[in-house]
């Protein structure tokens, strides 16, 4: 498979397979408590078998085209990932996410990340629109937003009921066109 550099500091992209299941497991056990915050998988992901399960659904997904997932390694250590939450090619639409453990962060390894994965889905696949849904709480998710360029669509109040809160999300929106020229103009900022 394909191992990306993503900069000096020892990161890579790589696809988070099934076979990953006891390395996502411990990467989860590490940061819960930090990832739960946000991403119900935090919370449902506890055993060696719901660990597989889930990373075999996105593998099932990027099978059928309509999703994938995507670890983040620093330093050969799994910190993280990013994810194709959806993924319409014919219609030209997908969804992006990311997560990370307290020892991933401010490092701007998903912003980074998260480029790679805009480029193919824009240039390679045709997507015109990549949607970001954050909740309204959740800052480090919608400043990686922001770094990318995107544009605040709307919130939907009190729309996604987690762990006994009604959050509000917050949907970001990136066009083709939008993507190119900040990439022509180098507007890029990891951090």
């Amino acid at each position: 498979m394909y191992a990306i550099s993503l900069g000096d500091d020892g990161a890579e992209l790589r696809p988070l397979e099934p076979w990953h299941a006891e390395e996502f497991l411990a990467h989860l056990d590490r940061g819960r408590e930090f990832v739960q915050q946000f991403i119900p998988f935090g919370s449902t992901t506890t055993d060696m078998a719901s660990a597989r399960e889930h990373l075999q659904r996105y593998a099932d997904m990027r099978a059928a085209d309509t999703g994938s997932l995507h670890g983040l390694w620093l330093e050969g250590k799994l910190v993280g990932g990013v994810l194709f939450l959806n993924f319409d090619a014919e219609n030209g639409n997908c969804e992006v996410g990311c997560w990370l453990e307290p020892a991933g962060t401010g490092r701007g390894l998903v912003t980074r990340a998260m480029r790679i994965l805009l480029d193919w889905a824009v240039e390679e696949r045709g997507i015109h629109r990549i949607e970001w849904v954050a909740a309204s709480g959740n800052h480090p998710s919608l400043n990686v937003a922001r770094r990318l360029g995107m544009t605040r669509d709307g919130i939907r109040r009190e729309s996604h009921p987690y762990r006994g809160v009604r959050h509000d999300l917050e949907v970001w929106s990136l066009l083709a066109p939008e993507w190119r020229e900040a990439r022509a103009r180098g507007a890029h900022s990891d951090h």
